[in-house]
């Protein structure tokens, strides 16, 4: 083994955590298992400062965070144990895993702002920041999409109510989708003669300001929504997650259930055509959503589902994804 890396985990408080399910707790295991140290903090614990003490001094840069040293363990009601709360600077940290969960708004753009300063895409001089900050923030899951119009199916975004009311009479039933939800929170299917369309758009845009995505429905939903598992731009695992009765979500937030699934000729080459832009952009782990033929979002900012395809086919997707970790830092 190399040497033991210092990682600060940026997420959500830990004690919410699914133990069974959530992907970031997956990660922590992992880490542990192979030596590395943890830390764990929330968004709301950073700081940043910046300045000189005076005109031609060297400038001073810190980011910190009030983060407690963890262990976790697959008990339920056990999961963690903290050591003391203390003041850290993230830029003596080997790796900061990026994983508090959307919605993808100022809060979540300013994190990324601030771990922009610390991260090295190489893990030399500085953090290893997973995903990389940047490139989540230039590359929300609903936007990224849009860059490869021939994987998607007819997709509109759009303030303009009248387009969205032209683009039903043209593909009859819809999904309507917040712009920058998660969870599949505030998604709805419109049908083709469903007379709430209009209330609908009314209640979006009288609470926000934000575009809605629309996109034509596609009825293969029915036998699942696949969730891909792209590790370093390459295809790692598939879920199939299967709506539950009476609900158009898939989402497993919302009662979706998980089936093993393989990799079809048109799944690796939807993974084929993007994942040479995500491992560009260091953009490590990511999950993209595939229904029937169609790729839907690219989600690079806590995406889920390793412990689902872990538990169907047995790869430790936890594990590949530190093997890229540790080799970018050279652990």
């Amino acid at each position: 083994m190399g040497r033991s890396l210092r990682i600060a985990v940026q997420m959500d408080p830990i004690e919410t955590v699914n133990i069974d399910a959530d992907s970031t707790f997956a990660l922590m295991l992992a880490a542990q298992a192979r030596g590395h140290a943890l830390w764990h903090y929330e968004v709301r614990h950073l700081s940043l400062s910046e300045g000189v003490q005076k005109p031609g001094a060297r400038r001073e840069e810190r980011l910190r965070a009030v983060a407690r040293p963890v262990t976790v363990q697959r008990v339920r009601g056990d999961h963690y144990k903290f050591g003391e709360a203390a003041i850290v600077d993230l830029a003596g940290m080997d790796v900061v895993l990026m994983r508090q969960d959307p919605p993808f708004d100022m809060a979540y753009i300013t994190a990324t702002h601030m771990l922009e300063h610390i991260h090295r895409d190489d893990g030399r001089g500085g953090p290893l920041v997973v995903n990389n900050p940047a490139a989540v923030r230039n590359a929300p899951e609903k936007l990224l999409v849009t860059h490869f119009p021939e994987l998607m199916p007819p997709t509109l975004v759009t303030w303009d109510v009248d387009a969205i009311r032209g683009f039903r009479a043209i593909h009859k039933d819809i999904v309507v989708k917040p712009l920058f939800g998660n969870g599949g929170a505030g998604v709805f299917l419109i049908r083709h003669d469903d007379p709430n369309l209009n209330a609908l758009l009314e209640m979006h845009f009288a609470r926000s300001r934000e575009p809605l995505m629309i996109q034509r429905y596609e009825p293969a939903v029915r036998v699942g929504d696949k969730r891909i598992i792209l590790i370093d731009g390459e295809a790692a695992g598939a879920i199939n997650r299967v709506p539950a009765a009476g609900e158009a979500r898939s989402n497993m937030h919302v009662g979706g259930r998980p089936e093993q699934s393989a990799l079809t000729p048109r799944d690796r080459e939807i993974c084929e055509t993007i994942g040479p832009l995500l491992k560009a952009q260091g953009l490590i782990f990511v999950g993209i959503d595939v229904i029937g033929d169609w790729l839907t979002e690219i989600n690079v900012t806590s995406p889920t589902g390793i412990q689902e395809v872990s538990r169907f086919d047995g790869t430790d997707l936890a594990g590949k994804i530190f093997d890229v970790i540790e080799r970018k830092v050279g652990a």
